[in-house]
């Protein structure tokens, strides 16, 4: 009966630890598994926040100089180089729009979105600027707008804010 009563316990033993074996493994697997996807999350906010900063800051100098083209009395442009320009300029903004629409699909941040939004439609200002004055207010704004984007991004990108205070 010793030995019954043995090969019971030691059965029970067995499926005992093979089975919390198999919830820890499977625990440890959901953790990974989330810490991956959390990581991917990550580093896809993070490219497309830079890359959308980026083509902003781009797209705002490629409206520059169409307004400089435009607005440059020292020398006659031809129509075509002002043609190019706007092109370039129109280019541009197509490249920045798909970075916002890559932004805002992985954002759940609406206010965000709005910071991004806004920073855009500043940089569609700038050939509506007709003096110099006007060009430099439209330029700070635009310049500010990108910038507060940005900032406003960090608090989105899970573990930045931290690794920030950790730096020495």
């Amino acid at each position: 009966m010793d030995v019954v009563a043995t090969s019971v316990v030691a059965v029970l033993g067995t499926l005992l630890g093979a089975g919390l074996t198999h919830l820890l493994q499977h625990r440890t697997a959901l953790r990974a598994e989330q810490f991956t996807r959390d990581e991917r999350l990550r580093q896809e906010r993070v490219d497309a926040y830079c890359s959308f900063g980026g083509t902003l800051a781009n797209y705002r100098r490629g409206q520059m100089d169409y307004w400089f083209a435009r607005h440059d009395d020292s020398r006659v442009r031809e129509q075509v180089e002002l043609h190019e320009l706007r092109r370039e300029a129109q280019r541009l903004r197509a490249v920045a729009m798909e970075a916002m629409f890559r932004a805002e699909l992985l954002t759940d941040a609406p206010d965000l979105a709005d910071l991004g939004r806004d920073a855009l439609q500043a940089v569609d200002g700038i050939p509506r600027a007709e003096t110099r004055d006007d060009l430099h207010g439209v330029r700070n704004t635009s310049r500010t707008l990108i910038y507060d984007y940005i900032a406003a991004a960090r608090p989105h990108i899970p573990g930045l804010a931290e690794e920030r205070q950790l730096a020495p």
